[in-house]
């Protein structure tokens, strides 16, 4: 296990920055998830600490150890990529064993660390296969288990369930987060899926345009987003957001009155404290947070409906043309067509 410091970070291509001055620390045996737009840099980040590009400004340290003149191969860390790369000609056993053959391991010690992690992926009766014969999550295994054998002080995953179906994913997720549980290794985790970054991550890093959106906890970052962006980011479906102006601000206490189409709500949580009355702002609630409400101010006609089980959405549109939503896990009637009204608690609001 290694700690993973980011000091200043940028890259540029040409006169493109794609990464901005990013400050991150990331603990021994941390699980911390880059997400973010396809675009957004968080690949690229990766790829800088991998030391797959080079660094045009800024410093990396892993393990108290500054790696931005090292190659990939002793800087301690070992890479999950999304397309596998596994050779198609060798079995299971050649593809898990090639790095440390490279580096004149022992046969001896090349059996026992393939086995053992063999082991711990549950593949031992796979080593033997060609990946032709694997499935996309086997296939995913092993390329674990390639990293696994070479005992990184640090595990990088670049959206390495991005090409499996809905169950696989579910699957090797799991296995990913069972697998850090017993081997408390750093790791670091790309992906543009919120749902693997709120279920995996000790901390999720937001980035957007190359740049940090906001770090913390997953439930952190759910409920006291920083800014609209993650606000909208992250949670499914998205936050509804309500347009307005500010009334009366209480600074001290960091609450305002919040004039909107349609609704009047005192004491609403401010993001920010640099807002004054008349500020033009955006009032977010999640639909989860929506309470059916034959009084409720906020006002729709349903436009859809989808059940999904243990969970249902419905889409509405308000008299101001404005698309919300409302999320429940209980049974409900609506139907195509109905006005609905509903309340919420100014408590889980937020201004942005």
């Amino acid at each position: 296990m290694a700690q993973v410091e980011l000091k200043n970070v940028s890259k540029s291509f040409g006169q493109t920055k794609v990464i901005k001055d990013v400050q991150l620390s990331i603990e021994k045996g941390e699980f911390v998830v880059f997400v973010g737009p396809s675009g957004c840099g968080k690949s690229t980040l990766l790829r800088l600490i991998a030391g797959l590009e080079s660094l045009s400004d800024g410093e990396i340290i892993i393990a108290e150890r500054p790696v931005m003149d090292l190659p990939p191969s002793e800087r301690g860390i070992a890479m999950v990529f999304q397309s596998y790369a596994l050779y198609p000609h060798m079995s299971v056993f050649q593809n898990m064993a090639f790095s440390l053959s490279l580096q004149k391991f022992s046969k001896t010690e090349i059996r026992e660390r393939v086995e053992a992690a063999a082991k711990i992926l549950q593949m031992e009766r796979l080593l033997d296969r060609r990946p032709a014969e694997l499935s996309g999550g086997q296939r995913q295994r092993v390329a674990i288990g390639r990293a696994i054998v070479r005992n990184p002080k640090v595990f990088l995953f670049d959206e390495p369930l991005s090409n499996l179906d809905a169950a696989l994913r579910h699957g090797t997720r799991v296995e990913i987060a069972r697998l850090h549980s017993q081997l408390e290794a750093t790791t670091i985790y790309v992906t543009h899926d919120q749902v693997e970054a709120m279920t995996l991550a000790d901390k999720i890093v937001v980035l957007r345009d190359g740049e940090v959106m906001q770090i913390g906890k997953p439930m952190d970052l759910f409920n006291n987003p920083e800014n609209e962006f993650v606000a909208n980011f992250l949670g499914s479906p998205t936050m509804n957001f309500i347009n307005g102006v500010l009334g009366n601000v209480k600074k001290d206490v960091n609450l305002a009155e919040f004039l909107g189409e349609g609704i009047e709500l005192s004491d609403v949580r401010l993001v920010s404290t640099e807002k004054t009355r008349g500020t033009t702002v955006r009032l977010g609630i999640r639909p989860q947070h929506l309470n059916l409400d034959p009084k409720g101010a906020l006002k729709g006609k349903v436009t859809l409906v989808e059940q999904l089980g243990t969970e249902t959405i419905i889409e509405l549109m308000s008299p101001e043309n404005v698309l919300f939503r409302y999320a429940t896990s209980e049974q409900i009637n609506l139907i195509v067509g109905q006005d609905a009204n509903f309340s919420f608690d100014v408590r889980k609001a937020h201004i942005f």
